[in-house]
């Protein structure tokens, strides 16, 4: 019998050993799977190497691990927002390394680790700082340099639900890098709302198969997230967002 759901957080993220490339999902805030977070923090691995789109929000999720200084390097397409202090910090004092990527190219080189592709050419970045040392090609005219597929040991994603055989749905645009991510990790290990029964999801609306899934965790409603809305952090101006503690 199939079974890829474990207890808790701990047992879920066990094994990830120091010097692991980590892949975590989210948009921002959205998608992001703070509990699994939370949990690789206490893991205590470091020298980790994360793939995001953003460098973190606030003080919680992946902020909070960057906090540690368990991170080593980032690769995402997005580092800066008004409430990205922590990377900012270490950013600026030498204690993270950063390599930047557009977000389409980012997306496309997760998604081609997944696909199996070895390598394909992007028009975006070049003329830039972030395609110079790579190789260019003239291709019908344009200009495109040769990006290469990032692949990770473990992928962190959320989704909304899973059965035991870790087919996954999402959560409207919460799935953002979760289904690339998904297919890019030797281990993914997977977040959800709630673990439902064998058959009760309809195939058609499966986004990741549990081909390639390895272990699921529900971790029940979001502290951050109520009714659809988020608590806790700042908004784009940097002031407070109400507390959840205070709802």
């Amino acid at each position: 019998m199939i079974d890829k759901t474990v207890a808790d957080v701990a047992s879920a993220v066990a094994g990830i050993e120091d010097g692991s490339t980590v892949m975590i999902g989210g948009f921002g805030r959205a998608g992001q799977p703070v509990e699994l977070i939370d949990a690789l923090i206490s893991n205590g691995a470091s020298d980790l190497t994360i793939v995001n789109n953003n460098a973190g929000n606030g003080d919680t999720g992946l902020a909070a691990l960057l906090a540690t200084g368990r991170v080593r390097r980032i690769v995402c397409s997005f580092p800066r927002q008004s409430d990205s202090w922590v990377f900012d910090e270490l950013y600026r004092s030498g204690r993270i390394e950063l390599e930047l990527v557009p977000q389409g190219n980012l997306a496309e080189r997760i998604r081609a680790a997944g696909a199996g592709i070895g390598a394909f050419f992007s028009p975006t970045g070049v003329g830039t700082a972030l395609a110079e040392g790579k190789e260019h090609r003239e291709i019908d005219g344009r200009t495109y340099v040769l990006e290469h597929p990032i692949r990770a040991d473990y992928a962190l994603i959320s989704a909304r639900a899973a059965d035991r055989w870790g087919n996954l749905v999402y959560r409207e645009t919460a799935r953002n890098f979760g289904p690339i991510m998904a297919a890019a990790a030797t281990t993914t290990i997977v977040q959800v709302d709630e673990i439902v029964p064998l058959g009760s999801i309809d195939p058609e609306t499966v986004v990741t198969p549990g081909l390639y899934v390895d272990r699921v965790v529900a971790v029940g409603e979001r502290r951050w997230l109520k009714d659809g809305v988020f608590v806790g952090g700042t908004d784009l101006e940097g002031r407070p967002l109400e507390k959840e503690e205070q709802r």
